[in-house]
């Protein structure tokens, strides 16, 4: 049992790797994936482990020889029952496969529709819109996949856990079958107890006696095959068709042992309801005793209050007198402290009208020293206004004397100016004059110097000047010999031959 519900297990993560797989590649495509690097770390060890379940389970198939065994056995019911128990187990799985890989498809294929909506298209908002139901679905179909599965993990490990108690528990079975055993199986002695107590209700020292009779709370069963046999008894709610799965749980009990276990249980529950009516009834019956004990209490309190109430009457009426002066007492002080405080209302009162008629004449006064405040800066600023006009005033008048002497200025320095002009003009046309007579006496002097006949002689032009001829007198004549070399500018070598 353990071994195929560890198989069960193992194949249901193998089942969920694989479709992990499956489901991997349409992320990788998408624009939306955003898996970081741990994630992809966790994908892959995740897949690790389901294929290493996967080979285990394989290997365990192989080596299964339980069904062989119990063939060459003879108990064909056991194997039977397992068969059984391994084709539903088997049939779940299945199912299981079938729903996971139809979420999966689900999912591929939103991922798939949310891909198409982004190719080739324009941002709009009914697109966006669109895009977000989508991602919200697929979304949604991922957070319940994540959520069935990691339910479908609890209970398995939740059934791992129990297989492997249940291993723990036939192994220390098995190891007490070599101890030394009862000589009635059926009926073990039975631990001695206390002796019932004679003042308990018959029904329950019936239940006593029972489990004395009996082997105790667990009929002389195991403590953990009598939960056992509780737990698949309440599955099926005492129908006979539990003994078969109850001999699958216990195999080391027959039929007719579970039957008379069933016959003790049912015993067993039947001197429990008993007891408890029983109980019930010793409740009520204990219930009206306290009651009838109340009531005598109650009647015996009542005469108590009435004796008392009669001397509390004779203490009230000595007491009422004292209470009638001292009310008499009472309203002269609350008299006496309402005048009182009806005086110092009226005291206050005073002050308080004394104190606003106070305060309004300081008002009034702050009011009159602010007005003439105003009026002193108002004349004031009225003053000041007039020196400002004034000052402005007599700036008009200074400005327009400078003016008026600026302008007066202006008249003599331009009679001036025209003075010395008109001065300078004539005496420039003075000397144009005279500058004029004088060329026309150098005209006049030049002509007659230049009115005689001068014969052409062209040798004059070649014959040297006196000043030369002055100058050669102390210098001989220059080089009288042949000229041996004639310098000239050098000529670049581009340009020779052109």
């Amino acid at each position: 049992m353990a071994t195929l519900a560890t198989a069960g297990q193992a194949d249901k993560h193998c089942s969920l790797g694989e479709g992990d797989a499956g489901v991997q590649e349409p992320w990788k495509s998408s624009p939306v994936s955003g898996e970081s690097v741990g994630h992809r770390l966790k994908a892959a060890q995740f897949l690790r482990e389901a294929e290493k379940n996967r080979r285990q389970i394989e290997k365990l198939e192989k080596e299964r020889t339980l069904t062989v065994q119990c063939r060459k056995n003879g108990w064909t019911d056991v194997c039977g029952e397992l068969e059984e128990y391994e084709n539903v187990l088997a049939e779940k799985r299945n199912a299981e496969k079938m729903n996971l890989q139809k979420q999966l498809v689900k999912i591929h294929n939103g991922v798939g529709k949310f891909q198409r909506q982004l190719i080739d298209v324009k941002p709009t908002p009914e697109l966006i819109e669109r895009l977000k139901e989508i991602m919200s679905e697929v979304e949604i179909s991922i957070n319940s996949l994540k959520e069935e599965q990691r339910s479908c993990f609890e209970e398995l490990l939740k059934e791992e856990r129990t297989c492997k108690q249940e291993i723990t528990a036939y192994e220390k079975k098995i190891e007490n079958w070599n101890l030394a055993i009862n000589s009635d199986p059926k009926l073990p002695i039975a631990p001695k107890t206390r002796p019932p107590d004679r003042d308990l209700p018959p029904e329950v020292r019936a239940l006593e006696t029972f489990l004395q009779r009996t082997g105790g709370p667990y009929g002389g069963w195991d403590q953990y095959d009598h939960q056992t046999f509780l737990k698949v008894w309440t599955k099926h709610n005492g129908q006979p068709a539990y003994r078969k799965e109850a001999k699958l749980y216990l195999p080391g009990k027959t039929l007719e042992e579970i039957e008379q276990h069933e016959d003790w249980y049912q015993e067993l529950l039947n001197l429990q309801d008993r007891k408890r009516e029983a109980i019930q009834r010793w409740k009520a019956r204990k219930h009206q005793e306290r009651q009838a004990r109340i009531q005598n209490q109650q009647e015996t309190e009542e005469a108590k209050r009435r004796e008392e109430e009669t001397k509390n009457q004779v203490d009230l009426q000595r007491s009422e007198e004292g209470k009638r002066k001292a009310a008499r007492r009472l309203e002269e002080w609350r008299e006496e402290k309402k005048r009182k405080e009806e005086q110092d209302e009226e005291q206050r009162l005073a002050e308080v009208i004394q104190r606003r008629r106070q305060e309004k004449e300081e008002r009034r006064r702050q009011l009159e020293v602010k007005l003439t405040i105003e009026e002193q800066l108002r004349l004031r600023r009225k003053e000041e206004e007039e020196q400002e006009r004034r000052r402005r005033e007599e700036e008009e008048r200074e400005m327009d004397e400078r003016r008026r002497q600026a302008a007066k200025g202006i008249k003599r320095f331009n009679e001036r100016d025209l003075h010395k002009v008109e001065a300078k003009l004539s005496e420039k046309q003075m000397r144009e004059k005279l500058e004029e007579e004088r060329q026309k006496r150098i005209a006049a002097h030049l002509k007659e110097k230049v009115d005689g006949h001068i014969s052409r002689d062209p040798s004059r032009l070649t014959r040297p000047t006196k000043g030369w001829e002055e100058r050669m007198k102390h210098i001989g004549p220059s080089g009288g010999g042949p000229v041996l070399q004639m310098f000239h500018r050098a000529v670049p070598s581009w340009r020779q031959g052109l």
